[in-house]
């Protein structure tokens, strides 16, 4: 019993210390292309070296971290290629989920996901773009859970972190937040009308839209979005 209580503890630590790595690098307290020791992280967040070791190893498996032998850990930075990759993930996975959730959402879940979409005006009449994002960001979890598939909304939470933790924004570059509140009340317009098919296309260019924008920031161009033909308009 003793074994099994500290194989949870040190379980819940390890998952603990990649959600404050996370939630750090997605901060920009701890920035792309940057070294950091494993001592150095542990003392920051108060958590021992072995659940610390243990969390980036889950990390540079997500993509989000390297070990260099002998210098510590490196934050990653996002490639072109990278987001292409993620967006045609994001594609597959939240475009047909959002027609599944238009199907099972009741008026308690309609309510919750109105609620988030009003804070996103606020933020956005503000022109507080953290707080913004981080309500953008509850909104999709929100439309995502409402399938009833919790992995779902746990592997689209890890692709968004890859892109939003390291840097590349198209809020005040290439649109307002007022644009991106645009995109998501069309979303939300077809979730109240219990239009399935509607909704997820509003995803899908929601998508589309913010992966191009992401791309041609990093340097690719119109040729380099093939990435966008992984999902069929619904």
């Amino acid at each position: 019993m003793a074994l099994e209580r500290l194989s949870s503890d040190t379980n819940r630590l390890s998952q603990r210390a990649a959600e404050s790595i996370r939630r750090a690098i997605r901060e920009g307290r701890l920035s792309a292309g940057e070294l950091y020791s494993v001592a150095g992280l542990a003392e920051e967040f108060g958590i021992s070296r072995t659940p610390v070791r243990e969390a980036l190893l889950v990390l540079e498996r997500q993509g989000m971290v390297r070990f260099e032998r002998n210098r510590g850990v490196r934050v990653l930075e996002t490639t072109v290629h990278d987001i292409e990759e993620i967006f045609a993930l994001r594609l597959l996975l939240e475009v047909p989920a959002t027609a599944r959730a238009c199907r099972r959402l009741n008026l308690n879940g309609l309510n919750t996901i109105r609620r988030e979409l009003q804070s996103m005006r606020r933020t956005a009449e503000a022109d507080d773009e953290a707080r913004f994002m981080s309500h953008d960001r509850r909104f999709h979890e929100l439309i995502l859970a409402a399938t009833g598939n919790d992995r779902l909304v746990s592997i689209v939470g890890n692709l968004r972190d890859h892109v939003t933790s390291r840097g590349p924004s198209t809020v005040g570059r290439s649109r307002s937040l007022q644009a991106v509140l645009t995109e998501h009340d069309a979303i939300m317009e077809a979730l109240e009308g219990s239009d399935a098919q509607r909704a997820a296309a509003a995803m899908r260019e929601h998508i589309l839209t913010t992966g191009r924008l992401l791309v041609e920031q990093q340097g690719g161009g119109d040729d380099r979005v093939s990435w966008a033909e992984w999902s069929a308009p619904s």
